[in-house]
């Protein structure tokens, strides 16, 4: 894009930036709780008591959807995505709201191949500006956070758009996450439950499932692919409480992507969409392209960029990795200080030829320091694994493309931020915003 047109494009843009910085200065209001933390909030139910308040506020348009709810440690972004394509490939009107974005806001709000029009979300949050002040004045427990605007934003734009159905990702957890203010799904799924967040959702396998079971309600069917015996029994229990069907689907000597298949599939057929026919499956297969889920986006040598943040995240990882031949493997690595990174680097360093430790862009996140990662990877590896630390992640990057041969591989991951800071090379904002997907030409 040449000097020129990129003005042109910031300038046709202003509005849809002005709203995304508006929204995200909000969390500097004083008297409110702005940050999504469960578990050391006195009463987290605010949370879900806040998202009802501000959407009857708007006009309630969280109504007359047919919902489909998704939650899980991992697999989650990828499961909704390729029911949001099965339904629209059936000719059903849908939206599709996931979390977290890698380099544009709008990623996040999705119908039928397309994601929200820029200047339509800079007037919803226009249009939303009224009601956040009278929240600031009169709501109990102060202004709706960032992800709760967004989530309500997207609502408004289904809305608009006139979807049938609704495929949400969970933000984070299921119980008190904003998208489980919806009252009638008609499906509800748990991908897996492994330890992530553990700072917000509980320190073991069991209260994290018991959080995350809370999306279940009355009326829906339950979906999972979980096959540990105590949190099957803890969903089996709290499903019969509320009188909801459940699904647990056989995954024995399932790998990571067939079970997610087994639970798309599963969920359609309940749906009454088709989804055994061959020229189906491979539209689905096509749509089903999340930015920076194990994303190829160059080949000989690949460049890959994926956003595992977790060991169950990085095993799925690992496992399409091992799809792929390959001579070396080059690694440029930043994750958050509350991840939980030394079980991530152990698994990663045996396939690793070279990794380049880093940092990702963002302000006010943290990442795990820099020098404990270097001298923890030189450590586990006992100086089998070359590896140095830059600051600057695109100069981490640059510097390990020159390193590759034709049949290597150099892996971005460990962190959605970091790649948001790669991809972006690639797929400027600009051009998502103008085009409305995030497709790379490889």
């Amino acid at each position: 894009m040449n000097k020129m047109n990129k003005n042109i494009n910031q300038e046709k843009y202003e509005k849809y930036y002005s709203a995304v910085s508006y929204l995200e200065s909000l969390g500097n209001i004083g008297g409110g709780y702005q940050k999504t933390n469960l578990k050391s909030h006195p009463h987290p139910e605010m949370f879900i008591e806040r998202m009802k308040s501000f959407l009857k506020l708007v006009g309630n348009p969280e109504n007359n959807f047919k919902f489909i709810h998704i939650t899980g440690t991992s697999g989650k972004g990828g499961v909704s995505s390729s029911i949001h394509s099965s339904l629209i490939i059936s000719g059903k009107k849908t939206g599709l709201f996931t979390s977290p974005f890698v380099v544009s806001t709008i990623e996040k709000i999705k119908v039928g191949d397309k994601y929200i029009d820029p200047l339509v979300f800079a007037d919803i949050t226009e249009s939303l500006k009224p009601h956040i002040d009278e929240s600031i004045r009169s709501s109990k427990h102060g202004a709706p956070s960032y992800f709760e605007l967004i989530f309500t934003i997207a609502l408004i734009y289904f809305k608009m758009e006139k979807c049938e159905y609704v495929v949400l990702e969970v933000g984070l957890g299921g119980r008190y996450d904003a998208t489980n203010i919806i009252k009638n799904p008609l499906v509800t799924a748990i991908t897996n439950i492994d330890l992530d967040h553990t700072n917000i959702l509980g320190k073991n396998v069991e209260e994290i499932a018991r959080d995350k079971i809370g999306i279940v309600k009355k009326g829906s069917t339950f979906f999972t692919t979980e096959e540990n015996p105590k949190l099957i029994e803890i969903f089996k229990k709290t499903c019969k409480e509320i009188g909801v069907n459940v699904n647990i689907l056989d995954v024995k000597n399932l790998n990571y992507k067939e079970r997610n298949e087994l639970l798309v599939n599963s969920i359609c057929k309940y749906l009454k969409i088709e989804s055994n026919n061959e020229k189906f499956n491979k539209k689905i297969e096509f749509k089903n392209i999340l930015p920076a889920r194990f994303e190829i986006i160059k080949n000989n040598p690949h460049i890959i960029i994926d956003g595992a943040h977790n060991p169950s995240k990085i095993k799925s990882t690992l496992y399409n990795l091992s799809k792929l031949k390959y001579n070396k493997l080059y690694v440029l690595f930043a994750i958050s200080a509350d991840k939980d990174w030394k079980s991530v680097i152990k698994m990663i360093i045996p396939l690793a030829d070279t990794i380049y430790v880093t940092r990702f862009g963002i302000p006010g996140r943290n990442c795990i320091s820099l020098k404990l990662l270097l001298n923890s990877i030189v450590e586990i590896s006992k100086g089998k694994c070359k590896t140095k630390l830059y600051s600057d992640p695109v100069q981490a990057f640059l510097k390990l493309k020159e390193k590759l041969s034709k049949k290597d591989i150099l892996l971005v991951t460990g962190s959605f931020y970091l790649a948001g800071d790669i991809r972006k090379l690639y797929c400027s904002e600009e051009q998502i915003l103008k085009q409305r997907n995030s497709d790379i030409l490889i």
